[in-house]
C-alpha cells in the first residue's frame, strides 16, 4: 500500500474532535447505566442508546494513531522519547491531581507514615488513580509497539495487511464470552487487543475503495451496530453468564463495526464549514489529550458542586448538554495551566 499523505486533514481534525465528545458523553451516561432497575426504564435505554452511539470514540482515537504514525520512518530511540515524554508528563500531572481528589472526597486517607503515604500514591499511580486513564496505560503499551508493527506496515503487501486484519478479526471473535468454549489451546494473543486498530486505521486511511455509494452502507452500518450494541446490553443484563459490558468492550465484534462505519463516514465526509468552526476545532485540537486527561474531574465538579449530570432535565437533552459543557469548561481548564509559565506546556497536554 502506497502511502499518502495524511496530516492536517481535515477529516481526522474533524474525527478526533467529534471522538473526543462522544467519551465525554460516554462517561456522562456511565452514572445512569449503573443504576438500572432503580431508575424509569425509559431514562436507562436513552443512556443505553447514547453509550452505544459513541462506542466508536476510543477504537477512532487508536485508529488515527496508526493512519497517522504507521507510515512514517522512525529511528527507535528518538520516537520512543518524544512520543513518551509528550504522553507521560501530562499523564502524571493529571494523575496526581486525580489522587488529589480522591483525597479530596474521601475516598483516600493519608496518615503520619510518609512512607505509607507513597505507597498509596504510587500504587494508585500503578494502576490508575482516575476510571478513564487506563486509555494512557494502554496508549503508552502501544508506542512501543508501534515502530514494529510500522516496519511490518510500511513494507507488507496489501494482502499481508489484510491477512493481519483477517487474523485480529477472528481472534477478536473467537474469545468473546458467547463464542469462548471454540477457543482452542491455540496461542493466538500476538493478535489480540488494540494492537489490531493501529493497523486497522492505517488502512482505511490509504485505501481507495471503489465502492458505490459506500457512505450510505456505512450510515447503515453504524446504526444497525448502535442497535445491536444497545439491544444486546439490554438483553444480557440479568443474565449473569455473560458480562453485563459485553457489548460495550473496544475490542469486540459491534463496536468494531461501529468503529469501522464512523471512520469511513468521517473520511468521505467533507462538510462546508464556516472559517470560525475551522479555527474553534483546531485551536480545541491543540489540547485534545489535555482535554481528556481532565475531563472527569471537571465532570465531578459539575456534578458535586452544581448539580450538572444525567439528573439535570430529561436525559436525552442533560447527557449531551452536560457533556458539552464539560467540553468548554476542559478546554477552558487546560488552556489556563497550558499558560502556567516554564511548566505549563509540558503538563497541560
Amino acid at each position: 500500500m502506497q502511502p499518502t499523505k495524511t496530516e492536517n486533514i481535515d477529516w481526522i481534525s474533524n474525527l478526533r474532535i467529534i471522538a473526543l465528545y462522544a467519551v465525554i458523553i460516554l462517561h456522562t451516561t456511565s452514572l445512569l447505566l449503573v443504576q438500572y432497575g432503580k431508575v424509569p426504564m425509559s431514562d436507562w435505554w436513552v443512556a443505553d442508546f447514547l453509550n452505544a452511539l459513541v462506542r466508536f470514540a476510543v477504537p477512532a482515537f487508536v485508529m488515527i494513531t496508526g493512519a497517522l504514525l504507521l507510515h512514517r520512518e522512525y529511528e527507535i530511540g528518538d520516537f520512543l522519547k518524544k512520543r513518551l515524554v509528550r504522553v507521560v508528563i501530562p499523564f502524571l500531572f493529571w494523575s496526581l491531581v486525580y489522587v488529589w481528589y480522591s483525597w479530596y472526597n474521601e475516598e483516600i486517607v493519608f496518615t503520619d507514615d510518609m512512607w505509607a503515604d507513597i505507597r498509596l500514591v504510587l500504587h494508585l499511580l500503578k494502576n490508575g488513580s482516575s476510571y478513564h486513564l487506563w486509555y494512557v496505560y494502554m496508549l503508552i503499551g502501544l508506542y512501543f509497539f508501534i515502530p514494529v508493527i510500522g516496519k511490518f506496515v510500511r513494507n507488507a503487501s496489501e494482502n499481508e495487511v489484510r491477512y493481519f486484519l483477517i487474523v485480529w478479526f477472528a481472534v477478536m471473535l473467537i474469545t468473546q464470552p458467547y463464542l469462548n468454549r471454540f477457543n482452542p489451546a491455540v496461542d493466538m494473543h500476538y493478535f489480540a487487543g488494540f494492537a489490531g486498530y493501529l493497523v486497522l486505521g492505517h488502512y482505511l486511511a490509504f485505501k481507495d475503495f471503489k465502492v458505490k455509494n459506500l457512505r450510505l452502507w456505512m450510515l447503515m452500518l453504524f446504526i444497525c451496530s448502535i442497535a445491536l450494541i444497545a439491544v444486546g446490553s439490554k438483553l444480557i443484563i440479568a443474565y449473569l453468564k455473560f458480562p453485563g459490558t459485553m457489548f460495550y468492550e473496544p475490542v469486540n465484534p459491534a463496536v468494531l463495526m461501529l468503529s469501522v462505519s464512523a471512520f469511513l463516514i468521517a473520511k468521505l465526509s467533507i462538510p462546508k464549514v464556516s472559517p470560525v468552526v475551522i479555527r474553534i476545532r483546531d485551536f480545541a485540537g491543540k489540547y485534545n489529550y489535555g482535554i481528556y486527561l481532565g475531563h472527569a474531574l471537571v465532570l465531578y465538579f459539575l456534578d458535586d458542586l452544581f448539580g450538572i449530570s444525567y439528573k439535570l432535565c430529561t436525559p436525552i437533552i442533560a447527557i449531551p448538554l452536560t457533556a458539552l459543557i464539560c467540553f468548554i469548561l476542559t478546554l477552558l481548564l487546560v488552556w489556563i495551566v497550558n499558560k502556567i509559565p516554564f511548566a505549563g506546556k509540558w503538563i497541560s497536554g
